[in-house]
């Protein structure tokens, strides 16, 4: 495949400059002015924009950027792209490259998409220059090669993988409303603020220590990583396998029969809540399935209800709740916890309502809109990991489109 150099097909690869440096201010509003913070790996976070006057912006017309420009981190984080849609008048400060294709052999969509891979990526940080403050030089940006095909096969493949973007940002958008909606909701119904039909009795106090049944690994019981295996029938179970509120018993590893046997107090069953006392201190997970035999390790409790107590995943959705985050941060003062006790447990009260009724329709209702996040957040990495196979293979001349379907 025939290769040209961006600076081949580019009018434009320069990098901004710092209006302070011509004797301009920033302002509370205006003309964006870009930082490499801008230039996400999710798109244009204007959010971390700065700005400066309309006459700031006339004067720095060598910074100035405009709708169709890629642009590139050349300091710092090296080699992050965006593509500039809808965001009218801008400009950059001397940390980022704008790239403006010319050359009408070349679509601009496609060179953003070629630019924005994983491999690009990583090879823009293996020719860093300077430890401290790594950066590439717009040479190097220049001579950056990119395949010369067919303009519509190019306008072809950056319409489908802008499909595909925007497939990936509706569904983000809606993982970050329903999270948003989620969220109020706790903190309407875990405070009492607002009541499920057919329930008005008075939430009461209650010490969580004396209604349940709290176990550990005495430290490690002179459990070694080197006794961790692969594959068995015994789990070992530790806060770093916990994901989304769960285990993830894809990650989990086995140990030996007699290490299971050794605590049975610490031997998970279905309904079991589980909170990290080391590393993570606080990640909590809800045993909702076992998928055989499994155990704790050292840095994390299993907390029960004795008797019906409580309703567990209530309990474990009031330790995802602002209640517990404070009693947490209590606890700090201010300062790094390094280690939950046991007896750290024994102070916290929390307000609950008294009938297991009502605890357990907050439950089910909670439960079912986190599932619902659950289901959008898989959907976005499969979305995600689609597209970054349709990158793999079209960007590289792997799979080439029917010229006949892209006209």
């Amino acid at each position: 495949m025939v290769q040209k150099t961006l600076g081949d097909i580019s009018t434009f690869i320069t990098k901004g400059a710092t209006p302070t440096t011509y004797g301009y201010k920033w302002q509370a509003f205006g003309v964006p002015f870009l930082r490499s913070e801008c230039v996400s790996s999710h798109g244009l976070d204007l959010r971390q924009s700065m700005f400066i006057s309309e006459s700031a912006d006339q004067a720095l017309r060598r910074s100035r950027v405009k709708d169709g420009d890629i642009l590139m981190t050349i300091t710092g984080n090296v080699g992050r792209v965006v593509r500039l849609r809808g965001v009218g008048s801008a400009n950059i400060n001397q940390h980022i490259a704008r790239i403006r294709v010319k050359d009408g052999t070349f679509d601009s969509g496609f060179i953003y998409h070629l630019l924005s891979q994983q491999s690009m990526r990583e090879y823009y940080e293996s020719i860093v220059t300077g430890q401290a403050y790594p950066q590439i030089s717009l040479t190097q940006v220049r001579s950056t090669l990119v395949p010369e095909t067919g303009i519509r096969e190019q306008q072809a493949i950056a319409s489908a993988l802008d499909d595909a973007d925007d497939l990936i940002g509706t569904l983000e958008r809606l993982l970050a409303k329903k999270r948003s909606i989620v969220h109020g909701m706790r903190q309407e119904l875990l405070t009492g603020r607002t009541r499920l039909p057919g329930f008005d009795s008075p939430w009461t106090p209650m010490a969580v220590a004396a209604r349940s049944v709290m176990k550990a690994r005495i430290g490690w019981q002179g459990l070694k990583t080197d006794e961790y295996r692969t594959s068995g029938d015994y789990r070992l179970v530790g806060g770093t396998d916990f994901v989304d509120g769960r285990v993830n018993w894809q990650t989990t590893p086995y140990v030996d029969k007699w290490r299971f046997d050794q605590d049975q107090y610490i031997q998970l069953r279905v309904g079991d809540v589980l909170l990290t006392k080391d590393g993570s201190i606080g990640k909590t997970a809800y045993v909702d399935a076992l998928p055989g035999p499994a155990t704790l390790n050292s840095g994390v409790f299993v907390i029960r209800p004795i008797r019906d107590a409580y309703d567990p995943r209530f309990f474990y959705l009031m330790l995802r709740s602002r209640a517990f985050a404070d009693f947490l941060g209590r606890l700090s003062a201010g300062s790094t916890i390094s280690h939950l006790y046991q007896r750290d447990l024994v102070t916290l009260v929390l307000d609950v309502p008294p009938s297991l009724e009502e605890q357990q329709a907050i439950a089910g209702v909670l439960l079912e809109a986190e599932q619902e996040i659950v289901v959008v957040r898989r959907q976005l990495a499969k979305a995600n990991s689609i597209k970054q196979g349709m990158m793999q293979q079209l960007l590289t001349g792997r799979v080439r489109l029917p010229m006949e379907d892209a006209a």
